[in-house]
């Protein structure tokens, strides 16, 4: 099964099938409340539901007792290096590689930690039927210019078939006033809004910020909020399955639910960069964000939600941050609820009620990271200092094991590449240390979080996936994408400006140009300098050189898969310029005819997919940092 509106180049016959409606309904059937009590949202422990779960127990148990014992062996007082008489640099250098070290082993310690909190926690909302008759808007956006029209017309489209028992409406947030935009909507019975040339609604800063999604969404709420109960939102290149409603508003019985929010897959599911992002968000959504169900506190994730219209305006609307979903959450799981005096919460479901649209190329992927990282290094430096002592701990232990994840691995890509040029330029070494117990330690705490994290694997919510993948691509993403967090935290550390750009969207994508490596092939062309020096120099610890070797492999490994896929397209066309005619060639070319095509849909494009441009929340749980990691683990 494919959402109605699916559409892509490959011949029908050899598209994958895959089963969106099961996976929209992971939460399990839908219920009805209990009419002699007052609604509370219910939810069912995953781990609870296991038969093995003996297995996870001692998973949970034993990796992060292992990567505790890996953190003590290296930093053990007997085991620092001491030197009589050195040169005063040298030994302040052993101190450098000490503390790196131990970082890097403690940041190991905190991820396997968090992934078994978040196994041990995670659960599913028992799905209630929606109350019948509430004020319901639909709203998406729409950037002339920026976005193709077609792609609107999708998105419109499956919003056309939404199934509610109340008053629905739905918007097009128009940033251009576009003739063509509002002819569609016409066509379609949807409503057109936009903000241009409203002054007040387009201001160089604030929640009416111009050119930007919550300065959008904002101008619409101050002009037509009031008129509904809730609105439901996706990003304009995700198509909603017609039961997207239906599987979240019920949960809004409950008067202290603020928003609900899904999971994001990416239905262009065609090319390599695709593919690897989308299983890099495993843990995420498979896993962090039901652990945040435990703590009524899972992220708002802006790509599919509901929102309660009241609790929104209660905290004057949409966030002004370049991720103004996840600010906007924040800022809700920080506010009570005036009627109860209760804080407000949110539901993560696990269900796929949308499917949109991932980065295509390396360029697009890059600037997804790196706005994502923004976003949270900016919730860190400007919000999340009023949390402390202003939300119940176990709801601030949730957020900060995800914004921590950011920082953690950039920290640690930094501290790895530093240990390995101090000891192979310098011969410092924090710590002495026999280099087989080093790697059987290291190893098996790696082994034991790499478990845990494939043990999770059986929850996975993504319809793309095959059935019992590793996700070792999703791993791989994430430890090529240190660098980019590290470049992040310094622009977020030096206040420089972060832009929102609207990444490439229908079937479009930005070129890969060998620049668009040089992030990666500076930190290669560090670590190559610094192996071929330690030949020279002598400094040849086994254990240094192996996570140096390590590194390397992760900063060259998106430049390698660029050129496979350039060899491989280039094989193509060489092949179909070469290859035999077909007798029928002519024939075959005319048997479609182009008025029998969808309008413009955009090539790979199920009928609606996550878009890149909302970041994506960050977790300290993601054992993919057992590679990042790697780079300097011990010395």
């Amino acid at each position: 099964m494919r959402p109605e509106g699916y559409d892509h180049d490959l011949d029908p016959d050899d598209e994958p099938d895959y089963d969106y409606d099961l996976h929209s309904r992971l939460a399990g059937p839908l219920t009805e409340p209990d009419p002699r009590a007052p609604y509370r949202v219910e939810y069912r422990s995953l781990l609870a539901r296991e038969p093995r779960r003996i297995r996870a127990v001692l998973l949970m148990a034993l990796a992060p007792v292992l990567s505790g014992s890996l953190l003590a062996y290296l930093v053990w007082p007997s085991h620092r290096t001491e030197r009589e008489g050195g040169d005063r640099w040298l030994i302040a250098f052993d101190h450098v590689m000490l503390g790196s070290i131990g970082f890097i082993a403690l940041f190991m310690l905190v991820n396997v930690a968090s992934v078994a909190h978040a196994t041990m926690v995670a659960r599913d909302p028992i799905p209630v039927a929606a109350e019948v008759g509430t004020r319901v808007a639909f709203l998406t956006t729409y950037v002339p210019g920026k976005e193709p029209l077609a792609m609107v017309r999708a998105t419109l489209e499956g919003a056309v078939r939404l199934r509610h028992s109340g008053p629905l409406d739905l918007w097009l947030l128009d940033e251009g006033d576009d003739s063509a935009a509002r002819a569609l909507c016409a066509e379609l019975g949807v409503r057109h809004f936009t903000r241009k040339g409203v002054p007040q609604w387009n201001r160089a800063k604030g929640v009416h910020k111009t050119r930007t999604k919550h300065g959008n969404y904002n101008a619409w709420l101050a002009m037509h909020g009031d008129d509904y109960d809730f609105f439901a939102s996706v990003d304009t290149d995700h198509i909603p399955l017609p039961n997207f409603l239906e599987r979240m508003l019920g949960y809004f019985r409950d008067p202290d639910i603020a928003f609900v929010v899904g999971p994001q897959v990416y239905g262009n599911y065609t090319s390599p960069v695709t593919k690897a992002a989308e299983s890099q968000q495993f843990l995420f959504h498979a896993l962090i964000q039901r652990a945040g169900n435990r703590y009524h506190a899972p992220m708002f994730v802006g790509t599919n939600n509901v929102v309660r219209i009241k609790a929104l305006k209660q905290i004057g609307g949409l966030y002004d941050s370049i991720t103004e979903d996840m600010a906007t959450g924040f800022e809700l799981h920080r506010t009570r609820n005036p009627l109860t005096g209760r804080f407000w919460r949110s539901v993560y479901t696990p269900d796929v009620l949308a499917v949109g649209e991932g980065p295509a190329s390396w360029t697009d992927f890059f600037t997804q990271q790196l706005r994502w990282s923004r976003g949270t290094y900016e919730t860190l430096i400007k919000q999340y200092w009023k949390a402390p002592f202003r939300v119940p701990p176990g709801r601030l232990l949730s957020y900060t094991l995800m914004l921590v994840y950011y920082p953690m691995t950039a920290v640690n890509w930094f501290l790895g590449i530093l240990s390995c040029v101090l000891f192979l330029w310098l011969g410092a070494s924090g710590t002495q240390v026999s280099s087989a117990v080093l790697l059987m330690l290291y190893s098996d705490a790696a082994a034991l979080q790499i478990g845990l994290y494939l043990w999770n694997r059986r929850h996975n919510v993504s319809p793309h996936e095959p059935s019992g993948s590793g996700g070792l691509a999703g791993m791989a993403m994430s430890a090529l994408s240190a660098p980019l967090y590290l470049k992040s935290l310094g622009a977020a550390l030096l206040r420089t400006d972060g832009r929102f750009v609207v990444t490439p969207k229908g079937g479009q994508a930005s070129p890969d140009r060998p620049m668009t490596f040089r992030l990666h092939l500076f930190w290669a062309a560090v670590l190559v300098g610094s192996l071929i020096a330690s030949v020279f120099l002598g400094h040849t610890h086994v254990a240094m050189r192996t996570w140096a070797v390590l590194a390397l492999v992760i900063a060259l490994a998106p430049v390698a898969v660029w050129c496979w896929t350039l060899w491989g397209e280039r094989a193509e066309r060489t092949a179909a310029l070469t290859g035999p005619v077909p007798a029928t060639g002519v024939a075959s070319m005319t048997t479609e005819r182009p008025a029998e095509r969808p309008a413009e849909r955009p090539a790979g494009r199920p009928a609606g997919r996550p878009a890149d441009d909302e970041p994506r929340p960050a977790f300290a749980a993601n054992t993919v940092q057992t590679a990042t990691v790697s780079t300097s683990g011990g010395n």
